[in-house]
């Protein structure tokens, strides 16, 4: 059995199989992703509306691609949106990130850069105070180098 160096391991522990001699990504399933979107709702369905996301149709470049997204709510202290969720449905770790917010935080509004492994939906769910849940979605195309993929 041959000895794996330092960073041959770290890829594995962080979701990249070597086989071959190359690196390939391991996706999650769409079942996946749906399993984060529940966790986060409590099994509650979420409805569709009031989420404006700003993600590029064609991104160039997967690992760093622009995402901006505003919810439709007034942040009073008794109806604000609470937590913001961005799930990638085709990235290793499907859930990318979850933002807190306050009512003093003015405007539901998020502004970040994602990495994506691949063409796929970008899922984002909203958790209001009074326990609504919205969402919304967009595909956004990832090439490589320019050329599709």
């Amino acid at each position: 059995m041959r000895k794996r160096s330092r960073r041959e391991v770290l890829a594995l522990a962080g979701g990249v199989l070597a086989v071959a001699g190359g690196p390939w990504q391991v996706a999650a399933t769409p079942a996946e992703a749906a399993a984060e979107v529940a966790k986060f709702t409590g099994g509650k369905t979420a409805e569709r509306g009031k989420i404006a996301i700003d993600l590029p149709e064609i991104a160039e470049n997967g690992n760093t691609v622009p995402l901006s997204i505003v919810v439709d709510s007034p942040m009073t202290a008794d109806d604000h949106v609470s937590d913001i969720m961005v799930v990638a449905e085709a990235n290793p770790r499907p859930g990318l990130a979850v933002f807190h917010l306050t009512p003093q935080c003015g405007r539901a509004e998020i502004a970040t850069r994602i990495r994506m492994a691949a063409t796929q939906n970008i899922v984002v769910v909203a958790k209001t105070s009074k326990g609504q849940f919205f969402t919304e979605q967009k595909q956004v195309k990832v090439t490589i180098g320019g050329c599709g993929g």
